[in-house]
């Protein structure tokens, strides 16, 4: 069988839970691709024939490649200053009065330029890809108004196109309320169902809407409204839910089959049946839980026995996890949240591809999938988690193409 490329003398980690082994090990293998799909995968038996090109992995491991699927990567300025003031005693409160928090991310990123927000958030995506990230969902949420979130979006599906990368877009315009809806939330909320999200759904710049459902963010019926239009529209919904609080927001977005529930700190035990029975994905985010110094975690253990498929994310925002490292992430989830080295990688693999409806075509190695592949001169993917700034891809492919 004719390819264009075959990957040998590799250890693949398929993370295809069917094949039985930890990681979905396969020894001594080879993976054939053609037209950036896996064509097949498997032992040194697979079905060879002839091949354009021929890359001997020299023993290393082989792992699809990596997803963050929970970012909000583009936006202007930074809030180290914010941040240095909280570590010297100033409340949170005392830095929103003076023009601080997120308002001040929503100022900066109103007045930026496309081309601004384009070259700072291009760095940022370039530091993620440096790590065999070869998909990344970005979210808008900080124009909080028609033009500036036309322009995030935008400047996110320029991303995609500029770059070896998939990029998902997630509208978040309730993200938080606008300095000029100040008092009139049920207003804002009115502006988005009414005028935002259809015009921007409308040009085709939405794969999925979000909502942060919280008691500093928006009710439970806020919440539902949006998905009511985002359902009406044809569009996935996911959902910033239970971090600080218990808003049922989770079981939310499960009755509107939704794709994703992230955060999960305060997830109540009853609401995990609900996440179970309409196949929604949990989204952990430990660079948030570790930067705002938070004490209550995700229910894993839970979570795990009720075989929900557990993502994790970078959430790389300014204002609560300004963390541009997929990798770190996974070593933060183990650390922090006892998740295995086997669940980190799944996490951002396999699961993070559900958690963007993305598992017919992302997050394993085996026939039919693209070939969104990363090599690693490692002896064992347990050391993808293990170590902090120790492990770096030997080669990414995307779409079967070298990156």
């Amino acid at each position: 069988m004719k390819v264009d490329l075959i990957i040998n003398n590799v250890q693949l980690a398929t993370m295809d839970q069917s094949i039985g082994e930890p990681y979905g090990a396969i020894f001594n293998a080879q993976v054939g691709i053609r037209d950036g799909q896996i064509i097949w995968a498997g032992s040194s038996q697979a079905p060879g024939g002839e091949a354009d090109e021929v890359i001997d992995g020299q023993g290393g491991w082989l792992t699809p490649g990596l997803i963050d699927c929970h970012t909000h990567l583009v936006y202007g300025g930074n809030r180290a200053t914010e941040w240095e003031a909280r570590l010297e005693g100033v409340s949170y409160e005392e830095i929103a009065r003076r023009g601080g928090g997120i308002v001040s991310t929503v100022l900066a990123t109103r007045s930026a330029s496309f081309d601004e927000l384009l070259a700072l958030a291009q760095g940022r995506l370039e530091i993620l890809m440096a790590e065999g990230v070869t998909c990344v969902e970005i979210k808008s949420g900080y124009g909080l108004e028609t033009q500036t979130e036309r322009k995030m979006l935008e400047v996110a599906q320029a991303l995609g196109e500029n770059n070896p990368v998939s990029v998902s877009r997630t509208f978040l315009g309730a993200h938080a309320l606008p300095p000029e809806f100040q008092g009139r939330d049920d207003d804002y909320i009115a502006h988005i169902v009414n005028e935002m999200l259809p015009t921007l759904a409308s040009e085709n710049l939405i794969d999925a809407v979000d909502v942060f459902c919280e008691g500093i963010g928006f009710s439970r019926d806020q919440t539902e409204r949006v998905f009511e239009c985002a359902k009406a529209l044809g569009l996935r919904v996911k959902g910033h839910v239970e971090q600080l609080s218990n808003l049922s927001g989770a079981a939310l977005v499960a009755e509107y089959d939704g794709l994703s529930v992230d955060h999960l700190e305060y997830l109540a035990a009853e609401d995990i049946g609900v996440l179970k029975d309409h196949g929604v994905t949990a989204v952990l985010l430990p660079g948030a839980y570790y930067f705002l110094g938070e004490t209550q975690k995700p229910p894993i253990r839970e979570l795990r026995q009720a075989d929900i498929p557990l993502a994790i994310a970078t959430d790389l925002n300014p204002g609560s996890s300004p963390v541009c490292s997929l990798l770190f992430i996974m070593n933060m989830a183990c650390v922090q949240f006892a998740l295995t080295p086997e669940e980190a990688l799944r996490g951002v693999t396999g699961n993070a591809a559900m958690a963007l409806g993305l598992q017919d075509s992302k997050g394993l190695i085996r026939p039919g999938m693209d070939a969104d592949l990363v090599l690693w001169h490692i002896d064992h993917p347990a050391e993808l988690s293990y170590g902090v700034n120790m492990s770096k891809p030997a080669q990414v492919w995307v779409g079967g193409m070298a990156v």
